[in-house]
């Protein structure tokens, strides 16, 4: 009986544990190496971090440029994005292309605007915009609606009652309109269009934080935090947000995306970024009127848009197949 008994235990991995691992391997499966493990082995989200690590790193690079060295690296490799040029060579066409008003040259590979002004250039230090406003947007509404909707679903009552009609008026407004009025009362110009998009976001964090926390509040940690006296501050911060993140994570990272489709909307129209600060929404309208003459005038600034807002939509899709346990298990 004891050889059978031994010859079980030695054909099951770990002593007999029929999971197929310990305590350490039930941890590693619960924490930020596994959760970051988890990203890494899902093909969606690495392509998508892949991407917006990309225009990361340019926004980044264009943001050191100008705000360090004032655009001596633009004008050393290609040419300052907002100064108009000496020699003007209006609506050039990318090099090996040509269009009435002539042919591309290796100076500016993507051709140039109305104005004379490289395209490339433009178009490399409009990312410096386009990642600042996505990210801070978000943050904004990110950090405004978890407060709210985790004080909000925790406490219940006459205090949920009040935030979230709040919340709810402000979802009801459009939010194109809502922050071109928040501009038009506070003023035209970036950081109050970041503070505008950022609000417009609080509402979609709010409602998803609140439904996480209402689910949570009754928990057995919880009661046992309260059993033992901690501050409901604490219980709310430490305990309940942390534990509710991972939908939330999801949705700030497709939010950024948003937020820069937002923001290039606005420049569009006017209301974002103003000339000569190059802005993708900006070269888009200043290409309306030589759409036909110089159709590339406005493709290279819509794919940027494009392949930075479907990067972060990618990203989105990929840690939420990555970070839902249902798929995972």
């Amino acid at each position: 009986m004891s050889t059978n008994s031994a010859t079980s235990d030695d054909d099951t991995p770990n002593g007999g544990d029929e999971s197929g691992g310990g305590p350490d391997e039930v941890e590693a499966r619960v924490g930020l190496r596994y959760t970051l493990k988890q990203v890494r082995q899902d093909t969606t989200a690495r392509v998508g971090s892949y991407i917006v690590g990309f225009m990361t790193l340019v926004a980044i690079f264009a943001a050191f440029d100008y705000y360090v060295l004032n655009y001596a690296i633009a004008e050393a490799v290609l040419y300052n994005p907002e100064a108009d040029p000496e020699q003007v060579r209006r609506l050039l066409p990318p090099v090996g292309m040509e269009n009435q008003f002539g042919e591309g040259v290796i100076e500016h590979p993507l051709g140039t605007d109305h104005r004379g002004r490289d395209l490339l250039s433009r178009t490399i230090y409009g990312t410096r915009i386009a990642m600042t406003v996505g990210f801070l947007a978000t943050a904004i509404g990110l950090g405004g609606g978890t407060v709210i909707g985790a004080v909000s679903g925790y406490y219940g009552g006459w205090i949920d009652d009040v935030l979230q009609r709040v919340t709810e008026t402000i979802y009801a407004i459009p939010f194109l309109v809502l922050v071109i009025a928040f501009m038009t009362a506070f003023g035209r110009n970036l950081t109050f269009a970041m503070i505008g998009v950022g609000i417009t976001a609080v509402p979609v964090f709010n409602r998803l934080i609140r439904s996480r926390v209402v689910s949570i509040r009754e928990e057995d940690y919880i009661e046992a935090a309260r059993a033992a006296g901690v501050k409901d501050r604490n219980i709310i911060f430490q305990h309940i947000i942390p534990n509710s993140f991972a939908p939330v994570l999801v949705q700030a990272t497709l939010q950024v995306g948003v937020s820069i489709l937002i923001v290039a909307g606005l420049s569009f129209l006017g209301f974002g970024a103003q000339p000569p600060t190059p802005s993708w929404g900006q070269m888009l309208s200043a290409s309306r009127a030589y759409m036909l003459p110089a159709p590339t005038f406005s493709i290279f600034p819509g794919i940027a848009i494009l392949i930075t807002v479907i990067g972060f939509n990618i990203l989105g899709d990929g840690l939420q197949d990555a970070l839902d346990p249902r798929i995972n298990n």
